[in-house]
């Protein structure tokens, strides 16, 4: 919704100040098919030109963070936590009962209270396969903390790819837009011999062509980008709040030590009370009672 709000926002301030400023659409409406069909289509072929097929999908996609935002909650922390205390409380409790849980997770009474979680395969392999390490005597917490940071930062880079890709587009567009006005100026060399109200109409068609592409890479590509990287950030700190609970769990700390490390490092917008994880903890309690 803000999203939408703000490309609203864009396209009425702009075309709104230029109309109220004594301006004229249709200079700029007769020339919009042309210089979209040049700069849109030369940015689009750069694109394309620049990534490959994998590439492409991951950007299409992820253009819908833009409008949807972040895919973790503040309640999805909450159960993030609580999903990893049952697993750390049967590690505890019985070490060889842990492993039906993290060789098909899928398959887990555990894993399935929490169907969102479950769904994303890089959370659960991430769990999985450091409790499957620790079961196998791989646990000094400083080299498992060195893996899964270079494992969380790989993952990162691979994320932004979409935002990198959607910038490098931002930063061609206004170039583009040159390349558009100058050919529109060509065109209008061509007409030397028209009368002035003629060639005043070709320049300012050309000159779209230079608003248009910085129009598009500063008003919106370029925003886009930034607000895609920015979600991906943000989405990041479940991955890392998973490490910080497992390596607390190395450290031997006691499982409700380990969970309230993992709640003191969830951002703040998204961190559940301690009263709230307490209450959740509880509830988890008295089911296995």
């Amino acid at each position: 919704m803000i999203g939408m709000l703000g490309i609203v926002l864009i396209f009425v301030m702009v075309f709104g100040g230029y109309l109220a400023a004594g301006g004229k659409l249709g200079i700029i409406l007769k020339s919009l098919p042309f210089e979209m069909m040049m700069i849109g289509g030369a940015a689009t072929g750069a694109f394309l030109l620049s990534n490959d097929l994998s590439g492409i999908k991951h950007t299409i996609r992820d253009i819908g963070k833009v409008f949807k935002g972040s895919k973790w909650r503040e309640g999805d922390y909450r159960d993030l936590l609580c999903l990893l205390f049952e697993l750390l409380r049967v590690v505890r409790q019985n070490p060889v009962a842990i492993e039906q849980h993290i060789e098909t997770p899928e398959e887990s009474i555990i894993f399935q209270k929490y169907p969102k979680i479950l769904s994303d395969k890089e959370a659960v392999a991430l769990i999985c396969d450091t409790l499957r390490s620790a079961s196998m005597n791989y646990d000094d917490p400083h080299q498992v903390e060195e893996v899964l940071e270079k494992r969380i930062e790989a993952n990162l880079h691979q994320s932004m790819h979409s935002s990198h890709a959607l910038q490098t587009v931002a930063d061609g567009l206004p170039a583009l837009g040159i390349v558009a006005a100058v050919l529109g100026v060509i065109k209008t060399m061509a007409s030397i011999d028209q009368p002035p109200e003629i060639l005043g109409k070709m320049i300012g068609g050309a000159l779209v062509g230079t608003f248009l592409g910085v129009f598009l890479a500063y008003g919106l590509v370029g925003p886009f980008a930034a607000k895609v990287k920015s979600v991906i950030e943000e989405d990041a700190h479940f991955y890392q709040l998973i490490r910080e609970v497992m390596i607390a769990n190395l450290h031997n700390h006691a499982t409700n030590i380990c969970i309230e490390v993992g709640r003191q490092n969830t951002p703040s917008h998204c961190r559940p009370s301690f009263i709230t994880l307490e209450e959740a903890l509880k509830n988890l309690k008295q089911d296995v009672a």
